[in-house]
């Protein structure tokens, strides 16, 4: 590594004497971390970037490269070496070698606990600094066009997530207890124990926080795990791991698999990890689970919902609030705000009005709107359409495709969308489900209710499938009380500053209701996902002095 460094300086040191044009293609390499393999201002269609797979310590290539397209103007721009099903051997042998103990447990090489909290300490002083920060916003928004401001927040999330495991915190999440036993010599003993071989599989929204946190979470508890994410964004994870690796991640610990589903399905099924981590879609979530008969945890889609109560103050702060749950990362948050239930009390506080206003600041040039990766511009259109075949429904504002760019047709390019439809209409069997369908962009439902209306709020709460975060915006105790009461979502936010989005790394962010639901980001959630539970019973005597054998029962 060091002498691809020299190497790369002096490259750089040369062309900065040649041309301009060199020179600030230079200028860029030499502000470049010194583990990164890839400049993000430099990919492009003209220079596009290759990721790799690393498996049994080595960096390896793949028989098949699977190009990537720009999602901001259709060019391929990264090449990515993903694994065929005929290439999968040394993954599989690689999750083998990892027994069911794991690679650490509170009773063996209890060392690697202290490790981790270096390797931690160490990532997150690299990554705090102000060009390595720069680096991973500036990637992230290359493959996934977030803005400036969401893209560095991503990057600031995990870099405060690694503060927090430093030290003898990794440790402290394997804290054990003891409960003293019926006689002299017995004590029954709980571990948290690992799973030994473990499976990641991340989506492409974020494409840093999620996989690291995940990853991480999974090393600290003694797992070995091989992680998959999607194609479209592996370049973000692939320059976090050689990151890690310079900060001591042992090189045997993690593998890092590009593959198609298909291909990643056989290498579950192949494998066998004793527990895999699956954030993404409902569809795929439910085939996984019975494909791995339940040895799964999930965070999959969320139809997040916000309830405007009664007491109607601070609509500029709330109405903010609002356009950023809903349209920040062009919506492509599993935490982003799907339908609004407005009490009608906010009718006269020209709340959707200003809702309408801050939707369009919002423009392409900036990335505060931007490419939708996994829903099509018709498919929103299709959808915007059959929502207004209901009475009653109208478009508020949005409804319509982004103009004057090049975005490419295999994504989407949609206007920041809301559509009212009434809450009647909304609880007919013939529209709940289609008014309740996950749009993965910048799309919400909106409606009203009166106060005698509440239990049709609720009612509709207690329908839906997906359970993640919702926000109930009020500061009237009893109302929150009744709401809170009878929901359930896993990340709810209360009171007048209540968002759905937004999560940081100092609380629990997963769904509820599920008994395979997965968190993120705090001890808890590590625990949960990435430990079970095991009691050993010391019983070491001895035995009563007058200790006969008793009668046979």
């Amino acid at each position: 590594m060091s002498r691809l460094i020299s190497r790369r300086h002096l490259a750089a040191a040369a062309a900065l004497r040649r041309s301009p044009a060199a020179a600030a293609f230079a200028s860029r390499w030499l502000h470049t971390p010194a583990f990164a393999t890839v400049s993000p201002e430099e990919i492009s269609g003209s220079s596009p970037a290759e990721v790799q797979n690393f498996v049994q310590g080595k960096w390896i290539k793949a028989a098949n490269w699977n190009w990537i397209v720009d999602p901001l103007n259709g060019d391929k721009f990264i090449k990515v070496a993903e694994i065929q099903g005929a290439e999968l051997k040394p993954f599989v042998e690689s999750l083998s070698k990892c027994p069911k103990h794991g690679l650490h447990n509170p009773l063996r090489a209890p060392e690697r606990y202290l490790m981790y909290g270096d390797i931690s300490a160490k990532a997150a002083r690299v990554l705090g600094q102000p060009e390595v920060l720069d680096f991973f916003a500036k990637l992230v928004q290359r493959v996934a066009p977030k803005s400036y401001q969401q893209a560095l927040a991503e990057v600031q999330v995990t870099q405060k997530f690694l503060e927090n495991f430093c030290g003898d915190q990794v440790r402290f999440l394997a804290r054990s207890f003891a409960v003293p036993g019926n006689h002299l010599g017995q004590m029954s003993n709980g571990y948290r124990w690992p799973y030994g071989p473990v499976a990641i599989i991340t989506p492409f929204n974020f494409p840093l926080e999620i996989p690291l946190l995940q990853l991480m979470g999974a090393l600290y508890m003694g797992n070995k795990p091989v992680l998959k994410v999607d194609s479209k964004v592996s370049i973000v994870m692939e320059q976090m791991i050689r990151l890690l690796h310079d900060c001591g991640l042992p090189a045997e610990d993690v593998d890092f698999i590009n593959s198609d589903g298909i291909t990643m399905n056989k290498l579950l099924l192949e494998a066998n990890p004793k527990m895999t981590l699956f954030t993404g879609s409902s569809r795929v979530a439910e085939k996984l689970a019975a494909d791995l008969q339940g040895r799964i945890k999930l965070e999959d889609a969320g139809f997040d919902w916000k309830i405007l109560g009664p007491d109607v103050q601070e609509v500029d702060y709330i109405s903010w609030v609002c356009d950023q749950d809903a349209y920040a990362c062009s919506g492509q948050k599993c935490s982003a705000q799907s339908m609004l239930f407005m009490h009608k009390n906010w009718s006269a506080s020209g709340l959707l009005e200003k809702m309408k206003g801050l939707s369009e600041r919002r423009k392409l040039e900036d990335l505060t709107i931007g490419p939708v990766l996994t829903v099509t511009t018709a498919s929103m259109k299709e959808h915007t359409n059959n929502l207004l075949k209901i009475p009653g429904s109208k478009v508020l504002f949005g409804g319509e495709p982004l103009e004057n760019h090049s975005i490419p047709e295999v994504y989407g390019a949609f206007k920041p969308t809301a559509v009212f439809v009434p809450l009647v209409e909304i609880l007919k069997s013939d529209n709940f489900e289609l008014v309740t369908k996950e749009i993965f962009g910048p799309f919400q439902v909106v409606t009203e209710y009166s106060d005698d209306q509440l239990e049709l709020v609720l009612e509709a709460l207690e329908r839906m499938n997906a359970h993640l975060t919702a926000a109930v915006v009020s500061n009237d105790p009893l109302f929150l009380q009744e709401v809170l009461g009878r929901s359930v979502n896993g990340t709810t936010y209360a009171g007048i500053r209540a968002r759905t989005t937004g999560a940081p790394q100092n609380h629990w962010f997963g769904p509820a209701g599920d008994p395979r639901g997965a968190g993120i980001g705090t001890p808890e959630a590590i625990k949960l996902v990435w430990s079970c539970h095991r009691e050993i019973i010391y019983d070491i005597g001895p035995l009563p002095e007058k200790w006969a054998l008793p009668s046979a029962t």
